[in-house]
């Protein structure tokens, strides 16, 4: 089969474009034939050790920007003739749907991120993939007919971005919490803050590891330290391998309030964390409705800081959470979510 993956760029630390990138090349390992366009133009090492062609076109949305786009994509589609156009992103998804009159190709677009008013606009491919029940649930709601919509759970274990050799183990101090992911008010790093400090009054040894980049750090670095436990709040900045931290951790948390996918649930759990998160959009899956992991309500830092103190306060509890954690969880190889996704391929193509 021959497959183009569009993303707008390929900047790092960003999960629509993790997910591309894992799927064209674990596709590619598979025996088809994958391109990748985007702005660049981080991952072409990656790309390349997998055989995924990089071609970069410029998406950036200024006029004459957009018709050199357009110029480009169309010269890539005629040149290519694939069968599957992949869009991951608004308006890459937008672009290919206008030449999807003019060339033999299927259109697929995935919706990562709900949360955006623009998502509506991911209904123009011919099959729309939801990243989540939850997702493909409020996607109805916003018009888009079910009858498209198809839902694929993304993996990460086994991501070709990442060495398939364990990274050492940072030198944390115990017990450890963790948070890997963006610094701004979707994943309520504010919530996690205040819940810690009320959990570190109790449980003394406790430390937060904050594993991330973002424009609240600034925020949340002076939140951290009007808590009375700021030396024990660190902030690690953005990491590109958070292996690294999760090996070491005891405990997860993902305070978000929206969540699509998730998908950083799921290095935690491969990494053996005890995971507490919000029950919001797709974590509920992310943890088996909760048999993974403990789900809390979001916007509640006050039951949070419950849930963290119960689970560290007693190490049955934090042993018995981090053996759940494991359980089904080579569900999230990324084999799995690339064979599911050409089984939708297949599909969009036998249709008349």
């Amino acid at each position: 089969m021959k497959i183009l993956h569009i993303v707008n760029h390929t900047k790092p630390l960003n999960g629509n474009v993790n997910v591309a990138v894992d799927l064209a090349c674990t596709q590619a390992q598979m025996g088809h034939s994958v391109k990748l366009i985007s702005q660049g133009g981080y991952f072409d090492e990656v790309l390349s050790n997998s055989s995924v062609e990089h071609i970069k076109v410029d998406f950036t949305r200024r006029p004459l920007t957009l018709l050199k786009a357009l110029r480009d994509l169309w010269i890539t589609l005629k040149d290519y003739q694939p069968e599957i156009v992949h869009a991951h992103m608004m308006t890459v998804a937008l672009l290919s749907f206008l030449f999807r009159p003019f060339f033999n190709f299927r259109l697929i677009t995935t919706v990562h991120n709900e949360f955006e008013k623009s998502a509506i606009l991911m209904g123009v491919g011919d099959l729309v993939v939801a990243v989540s029940q939850a997702v493909a649930n409020k996607m109805v709601d916003r018009g888009i007919p079910y009858s498209k919509l198809r839902v694929v759970i993304n993996g990460v274990i086994g991501t070709p971005r990442l060495s398939s050799t364990l990274p050492s183990p940072k030198p944390l101090s115990h017990p450890a919490v963790i948070y890997v992911g963006g610094l701004h008010p979707r994943k309520a790093v504010d919530d996690l803050i205040e819940a810690f400090a009320i959990t570190a009054h109790r449980i003394t040894k406790a430390h937060l590891y904050i594993i991330g980049a973002g424009p609240c750090r600034d925020a949340y670095e002076k939140q951290a330290a009007e808590t009375g436990v700021t030396d024990r709040i660190i902030f690690c900045g953005g990491e590109m391998d958070p292996r690294t931290y999760l090996l070491s951790g005891d405990l997860f948390i993902l305070a978000s309030h929206a969540e699509p996918g998730g998908l950083v649930i799921a290095e935690a759990r491969s990494c053996g964390c005890a995971v507490i998160a919000t029950q919001v959009d797709g974590i509920p899956e992310m943890l088996e409705g909760g048999k993974a992991g403990l789900l809390v309500p979001s916007k509640r830092p006050d039951l949070l800081a419950e849930s963290m103190i119960q689970v560290l306060s007693d190490e049955q509890i934090l042993t018995d959470l981090k053996q759940r954690s494991l359980r089904n969880i080579d569900f999230f190889i990324i084999e799995r979510a690339a064979k599911d996704y050409l089984a939708i391929y297949e599909e969009a193509l036998s249709v008349d």
